[in-house]
């Protein structure tokens, strides 16, 4: 009796912890859409935004027409204590160096959606 009772305990632990292959499938259909939807809303919001990578609280700022990189810092919240050393814009793929005593002495950089900039 005890045997037959550990051989069913056995069999429902087996059984409890398998997954059908349709399940499988499903499960690994619904994690590749999510997957895919997280791409696409990233995608969506890089195109609609100015991404800044460096000392801020905000590395996503909402891109406007009269976007400026003096703004965008104000509006990442730059904390350093210090001025940058070096400002970099990416955008389509290649690096526009930004002369950083210049950007302090007034003669602002417009940008456009989806600028990448580096603040070091």
């Amino acid at each position: 009796m005890k045997l037959l009772l550990c051989w069913l305990l056995l069999v429902t632990i087996a059984i409890a912890g398998c997954t059908t292959k349709s399940a499988a499938k499903a499960q690994a259909r619904e994690a590749y859409i999510a997957g895919q939807r997280q791409a696409f809303e990233h995608a969506l919001q890089s195109k609609n935004s100015v991404t800044i990578l460096g000392p801020v609280r905000n590395q996503q700022v909402p891109w406007t027409e009269d976007l400026t990189l003096a703004k965008a810092l104000v509006v990442a919240e730059y904390y350093s204590r210090t001025n940058p050393t070096e400002i970099l814009i990416v955008r389509q793929g290649r690096a526009i160096t930004v002369d950083v005593n210049q950007l302090l002495a007034g003669q602002d950089v417009p940008l456009q959606a989806g600028d990448l900039v580096h603040i070091r």
